[in-house]
Formats: structure tokens, sequence, C-alpha cells
């Protein structure tokens, strides 16, 4: 792997300085935990939690993407169960849409995936694990996506509704 700084530079080069239009999946088990990627980034911390997901392809369905991401960063199968949230993070160089949906899992087997945009021998994607929803609340929120504040339990994750922005990292 590169050295830090290289590879934070990459992802700015690759993700930064425009809009994403990006899909993200809620998959929760056992109404206590849900399914998150360790993703290494820019910033203070140098990674983040979010759940999976990923840019939407030019032609490619909403759907089509949260499918086609899921399955490319946790090697898991899903179905869309229901749209739940817009949740908008601008932060420069980061300026993401991101489009939340409710998804259930139908087959595949956990394991570390890849980012295609990245490298082989330069992949940001860290971890894959089931956190448990009351854990996170007790981390530093910085290290975790934004909707673990708007929402500190599976319930109240599944019934945001509307939009959300987040500017900067708090």
């Amino acid at each position: 792997m590169e050295n830090i700084k290289e590879l934070q530079q990459d992802i700015i080069d690759i993700y930064g300085n425009k809009t994403r239009v990006k899909v993200r999946g809620l998959l929760i088990r056992d109404h206590s935990e849900v399914l998150l990627i360790k993703h290494l980034t820019i910033g203070e911390n140098k990674f983040y939690y979010a759940p999976p997901g990923g840019g939407i392809d030019f032609g490619e369905s909403a759907e089509e993407s949260l499918i086609r991401e899921f399955y490319e960063e946790t090697g898991l199968r899903v179905k869309i169960k229901k749209f739940l949230f817009t949740h908008e993070y601008l932060s420069p160089p980061f300026h993401e849409v991101e489009l939340f949906f409710e998804i259930e899992e139908t087959g595949g087997k956990l394991k570390l995936g890849k980012d295609p945009e990245m490298e082989s021998d330069n992949q940001i994607i860290e971890e894959v694990k089931f956190w448990n929803i009351s854990e996170i609340q007790k981390k530093d929120a910085g290290l975790f996506h934004n909707i673990f504040r708007l929402g500190k339990t599976d319930t109240e994750l599944l019934n945001l509704k509307g939009y959300f922005l987040q500017k900067g990292n708090i």
C-alpha cells in the first residue's frame, strides 16, 4: 500500500471536488446490530465507519447500484425493502448526496470486499462487521457516519424520514 499521504491524495483525486450521488443500505440484524464498513479516508481520524454503499453509475438505478455496491463491499446479496431518507454531506473537498434504504439479506457470505475505483494494492475498505448499535453510541461520534447521531436505536434509524444536511465533520 502507498503511504497515507499518497492514499489520501488518491481519495481526493477520485472522490473529491465534485458532487456525488450515492446509495447506502441499512442491514440491521436482531434489532441490535448494523452492518458497517471501515473506510480509510482523509481528516483527523484517517478512517470512519459507514453503512455499505457507494456511487451510482451512469445509467444505473439507485436500487441496482445499492445491490451491486453491497455485493462488492460485503459479499452479501440483498434486496431493497424501502427507501428511508436523504443525507447530504458537504465538507470540501467532498460533497455527497446519499440515498438511504432499508435492505434485507438474501444470500452470499460476509467477507471483506473491494472498492473497484481504487487499485487492488491501495484499497480503502479495511473492515466489514456488524456493530451493536448501543455500542456505537458509546464511541467517538466522529468515527461513525452522521446518521448515528440522528438515530440512536434500530427503530429510530429505520424511522428517519426526509432530508438531513451535514456540513463539516461535526
